[in-house]
């Protein structure tokens, strides 16, 4: 018997996603719909498949299925589409009223639970629509055994070579891992030759995102991303996030970094108060539509 599952397409900034409220349209086996639905010819086309529902420990949950069907722990971009997803269409949370009407949601600001923890985000409305968000990233981990392969799971002093060139990356974790390498010039970088060697370096046991970062005259930050799973995408959140990390780092920025992506921009503030990454940036939806699923 055949099945209708409404979508919605969203993007931040480019990174696209489908999302699906899977309390309503339970999702069996989303690693393999995430493979079908994300083809660009014969699917709608995405760069993964996110799933909301309710939450145990916190407002709402999020899972985050790769092009590839791989399963991801966080995405920045995703999780500000999904408070996006939730205010616009004024869905109940565990901690919410069961009916809900037009003007049941009036909090600006959800918890969302990921494979990463509990991520706090604070909604930006207008108009009675939300357009923007700023997302509590947490602290980034810069060392981390089971995602690099070195004795104290950082790349401190670490080279890799690819196609006989040898890149010093800084190691970031956001949840999931990053290699943020600097370069001279991010234009120039075949992101699409050495992404992929990157990924499935044997440095990094559980795969990583690579960032290629090139500092501009003005200060920003210019990145070219290839994610883990999902190859080169427009923006990467989380991937932001670790290049403002490893720009502090490593002398090349301060503490608030403006992110230039191929879809736009993203600012980053990592906080001195409370060591947490702060990412802002506009969410939006790009049309709806359903799936028939036998």
């Amino acid at each position: 018997m055949e099945r209708k599952i409404e979508f919605t397409k969203m993007h931040g900034l480019g990174n696209d996603y489908i999302y699906i409220d899977a309390d309503r349209f339970p999702i069996a086996d989303p690693s393999a719909f995430s493979i079908k639905w994300s083809k660009p010819h014969t699917g709608i086309g995405s760069d993964g498949l996110i799933l909301i529902s309710k939450s145990d420990i916190a407002d709402y949950r999020m899972r985050i299925f790769n092009a590839d069907g791989s399963e991801a722990l966080m995405c920045g971009n995703g999780s500000r589409c999904v408070a996006k997803y939730v205010y616009d269409k004024k869905i109940a949370s565990n901690k919410d009223t069961e009916t809900m009407d037009s003007k049941s949601i009036s909090k600006a600001s959800i918890a969302l639970e990921t494979n990463a923890g509990i991520k706090n985000i604070d909604i930006d409305v207008k108009g009675g629509v939300a357009v923007a968000a700023t997302v509590d990233m947490g602290e980034p981990i810069l060392n981390n055994t089971a995602q690099v392969n070195t004795d104290d799971g950082s790349l401190n002093g670490q080279s890799i070579v690819v196609e006989e060139h040898p890149f010093h990356p800084t190691f970031v974790c956001m949840g999931n891992p990053h290699c943020v390498i600097f370069v001279d010039d991010v234009s120039r970088v075949p992101v699409e030759i050495l992404g992929p060697q990157i990924e499935f370096n044997p440095i990094f046991p559980e795969r990583t995102n690579v960032e290629f970062v090139q500092v501009l005259s003005d200060g920003s930050l210019r990145m070219r991303v290839w994610e883990r799973g999902s190859g080169i995408t427009q923006a990467c959140g989380t991937g932001a996030c670790a290049t403002a990390v490893a720009a502090f780092l490593t002398d090349r920025a301060g503490r608030q970094s403006t992110v230039r992506m191929d879809g736009g921009d993203l600012q980053i503030t990592w906080s001195e108060a409370d060591n947490h990454i702060y990412m802002h940036g506009p969410a939006e939806t790009s049309f709806e539509g359903y799936i028939l699923e036998s």
